[in-house]
């Protein structure tokens, strides 16, 4: 039997609601805790302005993981830490305490009603492209971001 095939995935975290930086932290650790993840690097933090409703201001960052599971599992993983975060679903792009979404999957294509990698709108939103760029990611060229400002705030890993 051979053992699974490790795939590079990036995934988006935003928090507007509470304690921003403590439900990013939470997603980070949580994130690492599920069997079949490894935290690869994590991005600067960035506050930026709200896509949608009026409603406060972001955080938000990539973290970068290698892992075993497969698209939909890794979904799983980041719905479980986005419950845990209690977040509420009241809203299309409406304020929430954590938003975790998968970026890319190494090079997959997933194409499902409720899971399409990768994302669908991950190259015209710089609050995903700048920390993007801030980890070196290849697809990524650093420019003067919209709506994006550096915090110094980092997570561990």
């Amino acid at each position: 039997m051979t053992a699974p095939r490790s795939v590079r995935a990036y995934l988006s975290i935003g928090s507007n609601l509470g304690d921003r930086l403590g439900h990013l932290q939470g997603a980070v650790t949580g994130l690492g805790a599920v069997a079949g993840i490894t935290v690869v690097a994590v991005s600067p933090v960035f506050e930026t302005d709200p896509v949608g409703p009026d409603q406060p201001d972001y955080l938000n960052a990539v973290v970068e993981v290698e892992t075993i599971l497969t698209p939909r599992a890794l979904l799983g993983a980041a719905q479980a830490q986005e419950a845990a975060a209690a977040r509420v679903r009241a809203q299309r792009w409406g304020p929430r305490t954590l938003d975790v979404d998968i970026v890319t999957f190494g090079d997959q294509v997933v194409d499902e009603p409720d899971l399409q990698v990768p994302h669908p709108r991950w190259a015209e939103r710089d609050f995903v492209l700048a920390p993007l760029a801030a980890l070196g990611h290849p697809a990524v060229t650093p420019r003067d971001w919209i709506g994006v400002r550096p915090t110094g705030l980092t997570l561990t890993l």
